[in-house]
């Protein structure tokens, strides 16, 4: 337990987040909303694979 990366559940936690925006979007129509979230969990993927391979090279995974 005591070996949590917490980098990596916080971009979880802003993945899921994202994910969520899209819902409400999706549920209030707007389409402006659904590209903003799309874009955001793009970007947070993006750093968290960055992350993790960034890590690996170190030797800290």
């Amino acid at each position: 337990m005591g070996n949590i990366k917490w980098i990596f559940v916080l971009y979880s936690v802003l993945a899921a987040v994202s994910l969520m925006g899209v819902a409400i979007s999706i549920s209030l129509a707007s389409p402006l909303l659904a590209a903003g979230s799309i874009i955001a969990l793009t970007i947070i993927m993006g750093f968290g694979f960055t992350t993790k391979k960034r890590y690996r090279e170190e030797g800290r995974l």
